[in-house]
């Protein structure tokens, strides 16, 4: 995949993603916005792909919107010429919510609006010690965008998430590690090379690869559930299925036999035929 505001590579299994407008400081625009939303589509058919890590080239993270044409930038352009109605397809962070494969942010700078709401679907979140987070909405007089109404408060308390939202402060890194925003903080040229290792381990070989994405679907689906019987009613089905699995006789085969499973089921085709993955 060729991307003009994206550079992809993929080692081990790990596909790193880096936000790439540096002279902007990876300032969020139309044509970013679609080609993260083509990439976090197509990478569910990738096998190859067992886990992806994001950050940004430069500088910064994502410095939020590409306001230099003014409020505009808040809208969705049909043709370059004529703003149309924002619909749920456009919508970074439901692509992100939707992928199969255990996302990393590697937040290097900063992420300011749409630059940090991007990164609140995604499973780990490390940061540098020089970053700098803002939830600035209010300062610009727009509403939250990208589901960060949903997200935040369940990630870090309503409480929080208020007080960041209602001042609209600029914060660094300890006071996200304080609120359990972020899993660790890192030197800046240690962040990187901590997150890819930490994705290497989400794919190292020896972890079923539907497994896994089946799991971080349940917790993602299941954390706005109003009963447990939700979770349960749901990952009863999802047992009963994946034990039927040639990936589960594996596991088990490869356990008493006291060697490294290799697990033949792949994302692309052997999902649940039923469950949020499945919409």
């Amino acid at each position: 995949m060729a991307y003009e505001t994206l550079l992809i590579s993929l080692e081990d299994g790990v596909m790193t993603v880096t936000l790439n407008r540096p002279d902007k400081l990876n300032a969020f625009n139309t044509v970013m916005s679609k080609e993260l939303i083509d990439f976090f589509q197509g990478v569910n058919a990738m096998d190859e792909v067992r886990a992806i890590v994001v950050t940004g080239a430069g500088r910064a993270f994502c410095a939020g919107a590409d306001i230099s044409g003014g409020s505009g930038a808040f809208q969705v352009w049909n043709d370059g010429t004529a703003p149309q109605k924002r619909e749920a397809r456009d919508s970074i962070t439901l692509a992100i919510f939707n992928c199969l494969k255990p996302i990393v942010a590697a937040i290097n700078g900063a992420a300011v609006g749409v630059g940090i709401t991007m990164c609140l679907p995604m499973d780990v979140r490390l940061m540098s010690s020089a970053a700098r987070i803002g939830f600035i909405f209010n300062k610009r007089g727009m509403a939250m965008e990208a589901g960060s109404c949903w997200f935040l408060p369940r990630l870090v308390g309503m409480q929080r998430a208020q007080e960041w939202v209602m001042t609209a402060e600029l914060f660094g890194a300890d006071e996200a590690l304080k609120g359990g925003l972020v899993r660790s903080v890192h030197a800046p040229e240690e962040l990187l090379p901590a997150a890819q290792a930490l994705a290497r381990k989400f794919a190292a070989s020896t972890s079923s690869a539907v497994a896994a994405a089946v799991n971080r679907r349940l917790m993602w689906s299941m954390l706005g559930a109003q009963d447990p019987l939700d979770a349960v009613t749901l990952d009863l089905q999802c047992v009963g299925y994946l034990a039927a699995g040639a990936d589960a006789q594996e596991g088990i085969k490869s356990f008493f036999e006291k060697r490294a499973p290799a697990f033949p089921l792949k994302p692309s085709k052997d999902m649940p035929p039923f469950g949020p993955w499945s919409k």
